[in-house]
C-alpha cells in the first residue's frame, strides 16, 4: 500500500467526493483499495491531465478513479472522480 493518506468530504456533502462517486456506484472503500495499491501503474487522464489508476477493488470490480494532490507533505490525494469500467481483455 502506499503511503498516502486520502481526503475525504463529509459523506452528508452533496457536492462532495463522497457522494460524487457514489453517483458512480462506488464507495470510498473501493477507491481507496485502487488509489493505494502501489503495485499498480498510474495513468493521466487525457481530459484533465489528473493522474489516477486503473485496478481492482477488494469488491472485484474493475474501476478507473482520478485524483487532485491536496498536499505533499504528508502526501494526500483528493479523489475527484472514480467509476466502474470494463475489465481489461
Amino acid at each position: 500500500m502506499e503511503d498516502w493518506l486520502v481526503a475525504w468530504d463529509d459523506p452528508d456533502d452533496p457536492l462532495g467526493n463522497v457522494a460524487h462517486i457514489a453517483e458512480h456506484g462506488l464507495t470510498p472503500e473501493e477507491v481507496e483499495d485502487v488509489i493505494l495499491n502501489s503495485s499498480l501503474a498510474f495513468v493521466e487522464s487525457a481530459a484533465t491531465g489528473r493522474l489516477g489508476r486503473f485496478g481492482f477493488a477488494t469488491t472485484g470490480r474493475y474501476i478507473v478513479e482520478f485524483w487532485d494532490v491536496a498536499s505533499e507533505d504528508p502526501y494526500v490525494v483528493y479523489p475527484v472522480t472514480a467509476y466502474e469500467v470494463p475489465e481489461p481483455s
